[in-house]
């Protein structure tokens, strides 16, 4: 089975953030609630990148580690899940994801802010699939109807990719490769630029 991924190219995104309109549109997800986000690094600065950042769905998921009503599972697509109706809202998940995809739905005191909500790959739920309760719950499931998420579909620069990860990972080292980055990409040159010698 395909092990699904997301990743966001920080060459080529632009901060338009069609990919959270997207996902809010598609899943009615709630006001106040954004399954996925655009952060920027470096803004108005020499250097400025944004990233499109939502559950990266781990191969080890520290929310699933932590949980202790074990509500998170992983599916055969490698999708990480969780069932709202086992959530109590205790919010370990939150600070164990490094990601901060799970989210509260409400503002408010311990125990008044609901079950935790999060990115689903656009794979639904525990419930069957396609089913009106599967859609007040999690939001679309396209992934039952052979559709990538359509926060990934909607990127006019094709920064976000999902989908298989080492079909990403392949379009991800192609485009380093042209980019003519060489072996200097991700090391001690690009980190610390020209001052650090190799």
């Amino acid at each position: 089975m395909a092990r699904m991924k997301f990743l966001c190219d920080a060459e080529r995104c632009i901060d338009c953030n069609a990919c959270v309109t997207a996902c809010k549109n598609e899943n009615e997800v709630p006001w106040g609630i954004n399954r996925r986000r655009v952060v920027t690094i470096n803004d108005g600065k020499p250097g400025e990148r944004s990233v499109s950042m939502a559950c990266m769905h781990c191969t080890d998921p520290p929310c699933a580690s932590v949980c202790p009503v074990s509500c998170f599972y992983v599916t055969v697509d490698h999708v990480v899940l969780h069932s709202k109706d086992l959530c109590i809202g205790c919010g370990y998940c939150f600070y164990a994801c490094p990601f901060g995809a799970p989210q509260y739905p409400k503002v408010g005191n311990f125990g008044s802010r609901g079950k935790m909500d999060k990115c689903t790959y656009c794979a639904g739920g525990p419930e069957p699939d396609g089913s009106p309760e599967e859609f007040a719950k999690y939001g679309a499931n396209r992934l039952a109807a052979g559709k990538l998420p359509l926060c990934a579909e909607m990127c006019s620069t094709k920064s976000l990719l999902a989908g298989d990860g080492e079909i990403i990972a392949e379009i991800y080292k192609d485009r380093v490769r042209k980019r003519g980055y060489g072996t200097g990409a991700w090391g001690w040159t690009t980190a610390y630029h020209e001052g650090i010698k190799v």
